[in-house]
């Protein structure tokens, strides 16, 4: 499957996008990364937007076809 590589978007939103890739909700990436709550739904709320995406399973979605988060084994 070709990757298909995720545009506009910063670093810190791509490190966003690869922890909501791998299912963790907003508390667990505001530990992960060291953020506070409201910048972790203002990041995720960027992220929809950047990438047009209904919701967090197509953030999702959208990690997977980047290859941001690989499937496990």
């Amino acid at each position: 499957m070709a990757r298909r590589p995720v545009r506009g978007i910063t670093g810190r939103e791509r490190e966003v996008l690869t922890v909501v890739g791998r299912g963790l909700s907003n508390a667990e990436i505001a530990t992960a990364l060291s953020l506070g709550m409201a910048t972790v739904k203002t990041y995720v709320t960027r992220l929809l937007t950047k990438l047009d995406a209904r919701d967090r399973v197509q953030l999702v979605i959208l990690a997977y076809d980047a290859g941001l988060v690989a499937p496990a084994r």
